[in-house]
């Protein structure tokens, strides 16, 4: 049971795997640059990362990300940052 939340599916194995490799990649990037700034712009990020391991995290980001893609691609429409809370 989720209590009411949304619960959205790991990364799926289905479809290219260079880009889920470039998606991970890209992920394990934004990791490690946030790593050496003490600082990243999402605190689930840091959350997490705290509970599991960092290839974990990364898959999890590569998730968000592949999320967002599919939706700018959907919609047509541009990246639009999520504003700090």
């Amino acid at each position: 049971m989720t209590g009411g939340k949304e619960k959205l599916g790991s990364i799926s194995k289905a479809g290219n795997r260079y880009l889920r490799q470039l998606l991970v990649v890209g992920a394990l990037a934004v990791i490690r640059r946030a790593k050496q700034l003490g600082y990243t712009r999402y605190p689930w990020l840091v959350k997490l990362m705290e509970r599991r391991s960092v290839k974990i995290a990364a898959v999890a980001l590569a998730n968000k990300m592949a999320r967002i893609a599919w939706a700018m691609m959907a919609r047509g429409e541009p990246y639009r940052a999520a504003l700090p809370i």
